[in-house]
């Protein structure tokens, strides 16, 4: 059967969403090997909604196709496995003692990434893999994994520049890319319900976020990262009771 001479152009809008996130994370390691270490997370975070922008589209427009999803783990790979370890790399290790060290923390969390969207992979053929529940993840998912990975950098432009822990932060890296690979239940907003009561507690929170975000952007950062941190052992404890 030979392919149609022509398509709707809603069924490449995902697509060309996923290609401008690889540009963003393409041009976060540019900025951040010209000393614009602000600016280059600016285009990682741009990279997470435009992750969580495609598939959205795609849903929406009923565009979903194996392409799509094939260029989208590749995009997730770039930007949330290689970049992250760049920006680490060039920022907190290049040029010091630890630099060896740091090189093999940024290894294992590519590694980790790329084993994880592997199995995300296969969970989309094999029903035997499952890497989402009906209300959570099983690991950490790949946008979070960046996230989480670069809060050394964050707390360096917090103020911390002068807190110098290699060996630490090293070993948190590394942690933060077992979480990925691992399967424990990790929350998922898609899917979290919560009381009608709560709504508006809920509300306020939320503008307080994307108001700390546009003034207070890396303690707002450290603080969803550590709340998202605490999260973890809570939502195990209450999924482990549930079964």
């Amino acid at each position: 059967m030979t392919a149609p001479s022509r398509i709707k152009l809603r069924h490449i809008v995902p697509s060309m969403v996923t290609v401008f996130a690889i540009c963003a994370g393409m041009t976060a390691v540019r900025m951040n090997l010209e000393g614009r270490i602000e600016l280059s997370l600016y285009f990682v975070l741009l990279a997470v909604f435009l992750d969580a922008a495609d598939g959205k589209l795609a849903r929406f427009l009923d565009s979903a196709s194996p392409f799509g999803a094939e260029l989208d783990t590749l995009a997730d790979f770039f930007n949330f496995g290689i970049v992250p370890g760049m920006l680490l790399y060039n920022t907190l290790y290049i040029g010091t003692a630890y630099a060896s060290l740091g090189w093999l923390a940024i290894l294992v969390l590519a590694v980790c990434c790329a084993l994880r969207l592997a199995r995300f992979n296969l969970s989309l053929r094999s029903d035997a893999i499952a890497l989402k529940q009906d209300d959570y993840f099983v690991g950490v998912p790949a946008p979070a994994l960046a996230c989480l990975a670069l809060m050394p950098v964050f707390m360096h432009l917090n103020g911390w520049e002068n807190t110098n822990l290699p060996v630490l932060r090293a070993l948190y890296i590394i942690g933060v890319g077992l979480l990925a690979v691992s399967t424990i239940p990790t929350i998922s907003i898609k899917h979290a319900s919560i009381k009608r009561a709560h709504l508006p507690f809920v509300m306020v929170a939320a503008v307080l976020l994307v108001v700390g975000l546009m003034v207070y952007t890396w303690p707002t950062m450290i603080a969803v990262n550590c709340l998202y941190l605490l999260s973890l052992p809570a939502f195990y404890w209450s999924q482990h009771k549930k079964s």
